[in-house]
């Protein structure tokens, strides 16, 4: 791991520090888990919190099955290692830079941890540009560049079609799909089906008191127990 210390230098260790937060931050990708515990080890030596960031400029409810899986893991890892926050910032138009720029500052960040193959929109994270950026906008801050394992990598072979606005109301057997605006609706929420399948057959995803829930749908209708109360009123 290369650490680029506030004035340019490249050290080897970091001393702990009472004052130290550290913010990593993390996208799409298997590698998340593992910079996620590498900042839960880093705060462990040092003592200090930690908080985990991820960017995207599509809303929540647009993201496809594995993208909000990985959000979901990620959120589930943060909280079971003690992280502070489990920061999404979706729907965003600004950069890279100017995200992570604003919650270092909101946060008072003093490490920022990013990893060095990133992919999609921070695969510039790795170049020295994109880091001179970094350091020049987080003059306080220091900046580790994680090495990852190149070979964990998405097979690209999805499992469920890209998400579409769905609805769940009651029917005489339970929960039926819906893709229709209704008074009789008591969920909203993302319709991921099965590729490969004439049915609407697939997962349904949902929010309930801040709480990403799901449930699989089998020809339109709901195999699982709801015991949340409905999103919608």
């Amino acid at each position: 791991m290369h650490i680029y210390k506030r004035g340019g230098s490249v050290l080897g260790k970091i001393k702990g520090h009472m004052d130290e937060r550290i913010l990593v931050c993390v996208y799409y990708g298997p590698n998340g888990e593992r910079l996620i515990k590498r900042g839960y080890q880093l705060a462990s030596m040092t003592g200090c919190p930690f908080y985990v960031l991820t960017v995207d400029k599509r809303p929540y409810d647009e993201f496809d099955a594995e993208k909000s899986g990985y959000i979901d893991s990620w959120q589930a890892l943060s909280e079971e290692l003690g992280a502070e926050k489990f920061i999404l910032k979706d729907n965003e138009t600004r950069s890279s830079i100017r995200a992570i720029k604003e919650v270092a500052h909101q946060y008072n960040i003093t490490q920022v941890i990013i990893g060095e193959t990133p992919q999609n929109r921070w695969e510039e994270i790795t170049k020295g540009s994109f880091v001179n950026v970094l350091l020049r906008e987080l003059l306080f801050t220091d900046i580790h560049i994680v090495s990852v394992d190149r070979t964990l990598k998405s097979t690209g072979d999805a499992t469920y079609e890209k998400g579409v606005r769905g609805f769940l109301k009651k029917g005489p057997d339970g929960y039926e799909l819906s893709f229709t605006k209704s008074k009789e609706n008591h969920y909203e929420g993302v319709f991921y089906k099965e590729i490969g399948t004439d049915f609407n057959n697939g997962m349904f995803k949902f929010v309930c008191d801040r709480k990403t829930l799901q449930v699989h749908v089998k020809e339109n209708h709901v195999t699982d127990n709801i015991k949340e109360p409905p999103n919608l009123t």
